[in-house]
């Protein structure tokens, strides 16, 4: 393959890769969300730390939800763009809040 053909590869090859997701955490402790309100883009994962004792878990109402058990951690990668609120379904006075966001 000419050494041309190869850059014009090279740079169809970059331009398609999507930049690189981040991870946000999400601690839970003393039945509070912290940070409530997370910022996010598309193929950016929660991850959501309980350091309680007891399960918890984020759900939005009609859409996804992502259980959490004691002193360990659940992840979820974002989809699509959004902004939800979500709750724990066992304490529901546990509140927070996801915006998601182009790439």
């Amino acid at each position: 393959m000419p050494k041309r053909h190869l850059w014009i590869a090279l740079a169809l090859i970059i331009s398609v890769t999507p930049a690189n997701a981040e991870t946000i955490e999400v601690t839970i402790e003393k039945l509070v969300f912290s940070p409530a309100n997370v910022e996010a883009k598309v193929g950016d994962t929660i991850e959501w730390v309980n350091k309680d004792v007891f399960a918890h878990t984020a759900t939005v109402k009609g859409g996804w939800e992502v259980t959490i058990p004691p002193k360990s951690s659940a992840k979820l990668t974002l989809k699509k763009v959004e902004s939800v609120d979500y709750f724990c379904r066992f304490h529901p006075n546990m509140k927070g809040h996801v915006t998601v966001t182009s790439p």
